[in-house]
């Protein structure tokens, strides 16, 4: 099959998956599975955990980088980035629709809808870090730096706390973790120079210290607004409802989106199939200090996505050698301990300060929890099921 044939049905299958993807990292991992090693055989259960366990210590979004280097495997880079776009676009569209709406609707901030969603968020990102708890904080020492993590957050209101509290939590690591080291397939396969891996990963740095330098010096608000998106998608250990507690420090705390809107976006993004990074696409659309909203919601999607496809170029050459020592391992296990506290913090503040008013916010908190977790609802169930509630109980429907 020549190149271009594969490029074709690299979109086909991406897309599909863009399309039918419910459920959150987790289960888009389950999909891949399904539709890349199973059914189609491109690569082997084997080489399909080590992808995953490669994709796991980056940082940004996993599923998204393991449909990024199931492209890659495919047909080189170019199969990444078609495998990308088929993945991402379903989403983007969606959440490029709800922020035009979002910006034409009057009332945001008192409608009931808004504050189902945010409600939702509250048990969305509790299931997360009730999951991501129980993976990763599984010894004393784990769950302390999860804590402190959370603590400092929550106390110190210092310029970058995040990456501290991540930098910290990756000694931490250095020092006293000595995970063991497990064994996966050779990362070989994907081919790529590691003359062209080392640039990719000079251009990850250097676009991560100029970009700072540039929004500070020339005031231009395209290059901050790339500065935040970038930055993040660098810095998000874990994925999924980690980049949460970042863009809320970039781009609320900064005034650049309101908090209502920010909420209502990160609730729209549980219901629609597809990476929750694509939720980048809805902030640079709802940004009102900007003409061309549509322009700016597709350069906050491309910027907070491509730290990972230079980092995926970059390190897949040296991945084999990397994975094989110590010293690399116990930062990564410090760094995923830290993210734990980050999404605690973000689940009190913005979420549950912004969400939970009275007592039945906090009963259909509780109710949607057991919704997803118990009963094993689909979240865009679950979103109308919020949004519905949030309606009746601002207009008092309910004898309560």
């Amino acid at each position: 099959m020549n190149l271009t044939k594969r490029l074709f049905e690299i979109l086909l299958v991406a897309t599909k998956l863009g399309v039918t993807s419910f459920g959150g990292p987790i289960a888009h991992l389950g999909y891949f599975r399904n539709e890349y090693v199973k059914k189609r055989g491109w690569l082997s259960e084997e080489q399909y955990t080590s992808i995953i366990s490669l994709c796991q210590i980056l940082p940004g979004p996993t599923s998204s980088q393991v449909g990024i280097m199931i492209g890659m495997y495919r047909a080189g880079i170019s199969g990444g980035i078609v495998a990308w776009v088929g993945f991402t676009l379903p989403s983007t569209i969606a959440l490029l629709v709800f922020a035009m709406g979002v910006n034409n609707m009057e009332g945001l901030q008192d409608s009931g809808w808004l504050h189902g969603l945010k409600v939702l968020a509250v048990a969305i990102v509790a299931i997360a870090v009730s999951g991501m708890a129980k993976t990763i904080c599984t010894n004393k020492l784990t769950t302390t730096i999860a804590v402190l993590s959370a603590t400092a957050i929550l106390i110190l209101s210092v310029p970058m706390i995040q990456v501290l509290v991540i930098s910290s939590g990756a000694f931490i690591g250095y020092l006293y973790l000595k995970p063991k080291i497990q064994s996966s397939s050779n990362t070989n396969a994907f081919s790529i120079n590691k003359k062209i891996a080392t640039f990719s990963i000079l251009l990850f740095f250097s676009v991560l210290i100029a970009l700072p330098y540039l929004s500070n010096t020339t005031s231009n608000p395209f290059i901050e607004v790339s500065d935040k998106f970038y930055r993040t998608g660098s810095l998000v250990f874990g994925g999924g409802h980690v980049v949460l507690p970042l863009l809320q420090s970039e781009v609320v705390d900064s005034g650049l989106v309101a908090q209502d809107s920010f909420i209502a976006g990160y609730g729209a993004a549980q219901a629609i199939p597809g990476p929750l990074f694509t939720f980048a696409a809805y902030l640079g659309t709802v940004m009102p200090s900007f003409s061309n909203p549509l322009l700016i919601g597709l350069l906050c999607l491309i910027m907070i996505f491509i730290p990972s496809f230079l980092l995926i170029i970059g390190i897949v050459p040296f991945w084999d050698t990397l994975r094989s020592k110590s010293w690399f391992r116990g930062p990564l296990v410090g760094i995923n301990a830290s993210v734990v506290g980050l999404l605690i913090a973000a689940l009190y503040d913005p979420i549950w300060i912004s969400a939970v008013e009275k007592n039945t916010d906090v009963a259909v908190v509780i109710g949607l929890i057991c919704i997803i977790s118990i009963w094993k609802c689909p979240v865009w169930v679950a979103v109308l099921i919020a949004a519905s509630l949030g309606e009746i109980l601002s207009r008092n429907l309910l004898p309560l």
